[in-house]
């Protein structure tokens, strides 16, 4: 049986598209399923049913994957591991959300440079950096959606803490009013925030205070640290990262508005391709980045 088919189908099969499946191995659509179709001769039955939206694998194609992945895999660790001893270097292009990824996954992984492993970063939300690594775009994705089907692979990577935070002089205006919950807090401060639609703010609201915010934002900026700073700077409340805050917490720039029993959390999650941390670059680093969540 042709190497080359099976891989085409194992790809198809783990996206779910022949027309997403042909961007990740560089053919057209035509010819993917034009080797999808001579392999389902070779074996006289058929891999995939047709729907509106993509293919999904029949139970004979589903067994063949999962004989065939592991191996394929491992035939395409050999390779890659072979062009690592040669050439000395491979880049891993890394992408997710940029304040995390500037905080927290770069500096982790900068060690590895030393150890043959160029790093290029993309920043994006957890769609588009989604679908850039579905695309073959990126190698490893950082993102705060868990991805559906068999293209994508998810590895919770930690959780992240929110805390309600403005400068001093505005804690000192609300007084013990603010733990009268969130209504008299948005009533007396404006917002800072990352997007019209108070993401932060709301997902806070939800957790916390079981409501829904009735404010808009008055100042927006689509980065993390730029809503820190203008939060510290008196321009309002905001919702934080306590990644991101713990040094404004601790020298007295900003001021934690409440402590809630159970703070709100958010999950990040490490993604790949399926069955490309065969590829010892990735996998490296993908491991790299779970040891150093553990003091995340």
């Amino acid at each position: 049986m042709d190497l080359a088919l099976l891989r085409t189908f194992v790809t198809v099969h783990r996206a779910g598209s022949f027309t997403r499946a042909a961007a990740l191995l560089g053919l057209s659509q035509p010819a993917v399923t034009g080797q999808i179709r001579t392999l389902e001769k070779q074996l006289g039955r058929p891999l995939f049913l047709r729907q509106a939206r993509g293919v999904t694998a029949t139970s004979i194609g589903d067994e063949l994957a999962h004989r065939a992945a592991p191996h394929l895999d491992a035939l395409v660790e050999i390779a890659e591991t072979g062009l690592d001893e040669e050439s000395g270097v491979r880049t891993l292009h890394l992408a997710g959300p940029p304040e995390f990824v500037s905080l927290r996954a770069l500096p982790a992984l900068t060690p590895l440079t030393s150890q043959g492993l160029a790093l290029r970063a993309s920043f994006g939300n957890a769609d588009e950096t989604l679908e850039g690594l579905a695309a073959g775009h990126h190698d490893l994705a950082i993102t705060t959606a868990r991805p559906r089907g068999g293209l994508l692979t998810a590895t919770p990577l930690c959780d992240e803490e929110h805390v309600l935070v403005a400068s001093p002089r505005w804690a000192a205006r609300l007084g013990p009013g603010v733990l009268r919950g969130g209504h008299v807090v948005l009533a007396q401060l404006p917002v800072v925030e990352v997007h019209e639609s108070l993401p932060f703010v709301s997902r806070y609201w939800s957790a916390v205070f079981d409501s829904r915010p009735a404010a808009a934002g008055s100042v927006i900026a689509p980065d993390l640290r730029a809503v820190l700073e203008t939060a510290a700077s008196g321009a309002g409340l905001a919702v934080l990262p306590r990644y991101l805050c713990e040094e404004e917490l601790r020298t007295g720039r900003l001021v934690a508005l409440l402590d809630p029993p159970v703070p709100p959390l958010r999950t990040y999650f490490l993604v790949v391709r399926t069955g490309t941390l065969a590829l010892p670059h990735i996998a490296r680093a993908h491991e790299w980045l779970l040891r150093a969540a553990v003091g995340w």
